[in-house]
């Protein structure tokens, strides 16, 4: 089944349409993969088989777990890029909000 990717990419066009800055699309991405990690790591830890088959089925790991599951190698190898160049955004936006803020 496809749920997964529809819902990811409305979701991001949704963003795109009502933020239109990059830097929205860049934090989307981020948040939708810190979530993503987060429910594989309630998946693998907690003991409710219920909760785990469910989330399992479902739920993909990550973003790179999409791209894995819909796409062949030589697109795969260059989306999984373009997501590891937003990440590096994501992580230099990150890094600007802390140094702007100078409390520790």
């Amino acid at each position: 089944m496809y749920i997964d990717l529809i819902v990811l990419i409305v979701l991001m066009v949704i963003v795109v349409m009502f933020f239109k800055r990059f830097s929205s699309f860049v934090f989307f991405m981020a948040i939708v993969d810190i979530f993503l990690r987060i429910l594989t790591f309630i998946k693998l830890n907690i003991p409710l088989k219920d909760v785990s088959t469910l989330i399992d089925k479902y739920i993909p790991e990550s973003i790179f777990g999409i791209i894995d599951k819909y796409s062949s190698y030589p697109i795969s190898l260059i989306l999984k890029w373009i997501f590891v160049i937003i990440m590096c955004i994501f992580l230099g936006y990150i890094v600007r909000i802390f140094i702007k803020k100078k409390k520790i």
